[in-house]
């Protein structure tokens, strides 16, 4: 155990002295990397917003039922109170003609061409509706079929029922669904393509390091080293380049959220990325300093195996 312990510390310092003394090969894997790691951060921020997003508009999404305008109010209070019966339903809100009427005018008040056109027809050309909230933005499909049978089961004689608009925003909201998992996989893909191109650039420069010291490498054969004492060195040289890219990269992290920050949450549906990086800070942390790592040390490996013939 003492043995291990103390060729454990001589590794570890050979791979620290071995850092700092080829100053220009650590320097290009840890520039190569920081790159690698700031595309994977990128994309960790780009999915969280994108995710946000979809969730605010699933959660803003509710149901409009729309009313031909010959619906007798009775008739519209009576499916009023049979939905509001629905386990999944959180509330109803009716609006009759009248109201409807005057917020049109309302949202339409400096339109006057539009006004003019409704003064013209002499009669209110527009239905009731009823808004429904849902328990959970889940239970929107569930409420629309309903209403939709509902529909078809009145078709015989003359359904009250004009327009369900919950389709057309399902429609929107599976397009976004899908966007966000072509997203998802376009940065999957592009998170490994970096990570090979890093593992290469990396592999060349440990390659360089273990040519710098191939006298080194010959005596310690010559004296009967262990394959693990040749090799550890530049495996904890490749840990060392993937936990300082991830350090810079971390840090550079925090001028651009904050600078993006405003520009995030004003344009995409109120997410702070500076804000979500702070609060996530040790997630960051896990996910760069991690796939630093795992690049430099895969990358050393190869490289000892191949170069060092051990």
């Amino acid at each position: 155990m003492a043995f291990f312990s103390t060729n454990t510390r001589r590794i570890v310092k050979t791979g620290f002295f071995n850092f700092w003394r080829n100053g220009f090969v650590s320097l290009s894997s840890i520039v190569v990397m920081i790159v690698t790691l700031s595309v994977i951060g990128g994309l960790v921020f780009l999915s969280a917003i994108l995710n946000s997003t979809l969730t605010e508009i699933k959660n803003k999404v509710d149901i409009n039922v729309y009313f031909v305008t010959s619906a007798g109010e009775d008739q519209i209070l009576s499916l009023k109170k049979t939905i509001e019966g629905l386990p999944e339903v959180a509330e109803v809100t009716y609006t009759s003609r009248e109201e409807a009427l005057v917020e049109f005018r309302q949202t339409h008040a400096n339109d006057e061409v539009t006004l003019q056109a409704l003064d013209e027809l002499g009669d209110n050309p527009l239905g009731a509706t009823l808004n429904i909230r849902a328990k959970d933005p889940s239970q929107y499909e569930g409420i629309a079929k309903f209403l939709t049978n509902r529909t078809s089961l009145s078709a015989g004689s003359s359904s009250v029922i004009d327009k369900i608009n919950y389709f057309q925003n399902k429609t929107a909201i599976d397009r976004l669904s899908r966007i966000i998992d072509s997203a998802n996989r376009l940065g999957l893909v592009v998170i490994l393509v970096l990570a090979i191109i890093s593992v290469i650039i990396t592999f060349n420069t440990i390659r360089l390091a273990i040519f710098i010291s191939r006298d080194e490498i010959s005596v310690m054969r010559l004296v009967g080293a262990e394959q693990s004492y040749i090799r550890g060195p530049f495996v904890v040289a490749g840990l060392m380049y993937g936990a300082v890219a991830a350090i810079i990269t971390l840090i550079l992290f925090f001028p651009a959220t904050y600078w993006l920050g405003g520009a995030t949450q004003n344009f995409f549906i109120g997410l702070n990325v500076f804000s979500y990086y702070l609060k996530n800070f040790g997630q960051f942390f896990l996910i760069l300093v991690g796939s630093g790592a795992l690049i430099g040390a895969v990358s050393s490996i190869f490289a000892a195996r191949k170069y060092l013939k051990v």
